[in-house]
């Protein structure tokens, strides 16, 4: 079996379930830590609370962390024409120049200008792939054009504009490196009194950054799964975290991602030692077949249909698990995506 999945013949159809509109998480729990946990270990479903985490892991185990922090990406700006337009700074590219999703009413083309608030503007320089080229004027830098300008990028299927409690909440605790346009949702879960009562139990911890970039939120639109290309994404792994992986690894403890986005981070600077520090892209697409090389447990949220992070889930834990394990979690009401609840999966195989 390879590490794509192609000798599994698998289709979006594979990956879709039906979920109550009403179980969409539209604002997050009263408290970080107050979320529900769903454990999946093998074909055993158990329920908890998040708080819960310090005794479902070992002593020695190691919790690693996506640090990245989300910027205010959503900018409403206006044509040198009068339509109105969106742009979704998907990453900056030096100090004037970002790569983003465009929309407007009619296509935006080479030489278009865009006014934003404040007097900023930008200018489309051209088109890469489904993204556009901007450069921006009137501020110091694309992430000063993001704070005076922008608004935090609150994913598509959460229906109010943002707000106070947004930037706040929709940001992990431990945010380091702007440069997300979608929050690593697993590390929501996380408030001080939490990581204190794991490494009080002995959990040792880790931190990476990999930018969530909004490719998180494309439809997979291929039949077949494995036509389906992800966007890249930038990460960087510190010295100090691939040598406490590897320290977990020689001690026979768990190396536990917390969020996709730290398993594929981790995934893909594997070497046979634990993962090779540095920074890098990645456009690791992981679908049933694939051979986990450096993490045994995973937190993470409720993912979409037919969406690339539940492929990896079903990877990470099995199809017919995760299936089971969903169904269970509409049954029993857990709330879904990036506001919602959460799973501890434990590796299958």
């Amino acid at each position: 079996m390879n590490e794509t999945g192609d000798s599994l013949g698998l289709t979006l159809e594979d990956f879709d379930y039906e979920l109550p509109p009403e179980l969409v998480a539209q604002q997050p729990s009263p408290a970080r830590s107050a979320s529900r946990l769903m454990r999946l270990s093998g074909d055993t479903i158990t329920h908890h609370v998040f708080t819960d985490l310090p005794r479902l892991l070992r002593a020695g185990d190691l919790l690693v962390f996506n640090d990245t922090r989300v910027v205010k990406a959503r900018l409403a700006g206006t044509r040198d024409t009068g339509g109105r337009v969106e742009v979704l700074v998907e990453r900056a590219l030096g100090a004037s120049e970002a790569l983003a999703q465009v929309r407007a009413s009619n296509p935006v083309r080479p030489g278009t200008r865009i006014g934003f608030a404040h007097g900023v503007e930008a200018v489309v320089l051209g088109r890469e792939d489904d993204l556009f080229r901007l450069r921006f004027a009137g501020a110091a830098s694309v992430y000063d054009v993001m704070e005076r300008c922008g608004a935090v990028p609150l994913p598509p299927y959460i229906t109010h504009a943002p707000d106070a409690e947004d930037e706040a909440r929709y940001q992990t605790v431990f945010a380091r490196a702007p440069g997300a346009v979608a929050a690593p949702t697993a590390g929501l879960h996380f408030d001080q009194p939490l990581l204190e009562a794991l490494a009080a139990a002995g959990i040792a911890m880790a931190w990476l950054t990999l930018h969530v970039g909004a490719g998180t939120f494309q439809p997979v639109r291929a039949a077949r799964i494995t036509d389906h290309r992800m966007h890249s994404e930038r990460y960087e792994i510190p010295a100090a975290t691939a040598a406490a992986v590897g320290r977990a690894r020689a001690a026979g403890a768990s190396v536990v991602a917390v969020g996709t986005t730290s398993l594929r981070a981790l995934e893909a600077a594997a070497c046979d030692e634990g993962v090779v520090a540095g920074g890098g892209e990645t456009d690791l697409f992981i679908t049933p077949g694939y051979r986990f090389r450096v993490v045994d447990r995973l937190v993470t949220n409720f993912h979409l249909p037919k969406s690339t992070l539940l492929m990896l889930v079903s990877a990470f834990a099995g199809i017919e698990p995760v299936r089971r394990a969903y169904r269970e979690a509409v049954a029993r009401r857990y709330r879904f995506f990036s506001y919602g609840d959460a799973m501890l999966v434990d590796r299958r195989g």
